[in-house]
């Protein structure tokens, strides 16, 4: 398929978050408090609807296996909503509605935020399956104000990669490196041991590396009471890419000599219409 065949807008998008996200969650969070089990939910398939209604494109009926996207999109869906966390004092689990240990009464609990994106790669038709991909769609489900212990706010965001266009050369440099310098020699090293997938984590230094665009971006609030969609910013498919900025650095992630790097990154590849690609935020 090479046309958009979904025609989108934000009530779609919006009534798709109520229905398939917010409200299943909603009846999590009822039953946990019964079951005392966590009320995550399996971000996995309600991802690739999502991601059918961002791009446009009908999904291959391919469930877990094939093509993602019609149009060769690969997808990859972060959750850091509803993590289980743990008790800092005798390292019981804790969910993420719980203010204290059920087990010790302790009220210092270490919150956890450390989902990522996984990619499997375990032979060199899979790495260049990957490279050769149009697109990877990036999505992240996580909380804003997480710092801040605030849980009642959740954004759900979406970001694209294109392994073959210059401007995200370094995704490309990033899974050779891991394949060839990581996977590869560790498999040698133990035969019988399958290394770990590549861990990529969201708003890292290779993230950034990698010259992320955003494309959608929706803030909830109430999220575990009354949910309520704030606000929704939307790059329609039909957008031109080359237009759009990559998610800026912060300068906080950054040594020496990764800033060093990052200026040579963006005088490699930035033309007269990309001033803004790979900027630094304080």
């Amino acid at each position: 398929m090479n046309k958009i065949g979904i025609k989108i807008d934000e009530d779609k998008i919006r009534e798709f978050i109520n229905d398939m996200i917010l409200e299943p969650r909603k009846k999590a969070l009822k039953w946990s408090e019964i079951t005392k089990q966590t009320p995550a939910l399996n971000i996995g398939y309600p991802a690739q609807h999502l991601a059918s209604l961002l791009t446009g494109y009908e999904g291959k009926r391919s469930g877990a296996r094939g093509d993602d996207i019609s149009d060769g999109t690969e997808v990859r869906a972060c959750n850091r909503v509803d993590q289980v966390d743990e008790c800092q004092s005798c390292g019981e689990k804790v969910m993420r509605s719980e203010n204290s240990c059920s087990s010790c009464g302790c009220q210092k609990i270490k919150r956890k935020n450390d989902s990522k994106w996984l990619f499997t790669i375990r032979s060199e038709k899979e790495l260049h399956e990957l490279l050769v991909t149009k697109r990877v769609l990036l999505l992240l489900t996580d909380y804003p104000d997480f710092e801040k212990n605030n849980f009642d706010k959740i954004r759900i965001r979406a970001f694209e990669l294109y392994p073959q266009d210059e401007r995200h050369s370094k995704f490309v440099e990033i899974m050779k490196n891991y394949y060839y310098d990581i996977y590869s020699k560790n498999l040698e090293r133990n035969p019988k041991k399958v290394p770990a997938p590549k861990n990529f984590w969201p708003e890292s230094y290779q993230f950034y590396l990698s010259n992320p665009i955003k494309i959608f971006e929706c803030n909830i609030s109430s999220v575990n009471e009354n949910p309520c969609i704030d606000s929704i910013y939307f790059i329609s498919p039909e957008a031109d890419r080359k237009n759009l900025i990559s998610e800026n650095l912060p300068k906080s992630l950054l040594k020496k000599e990764e800033l060093t790097l990052v200026s040579q990154v963006k005088s490699d590849f930035l033309n007269e219409n990309e001033k803004k690609v790979l900027c630094l935020r304080d």
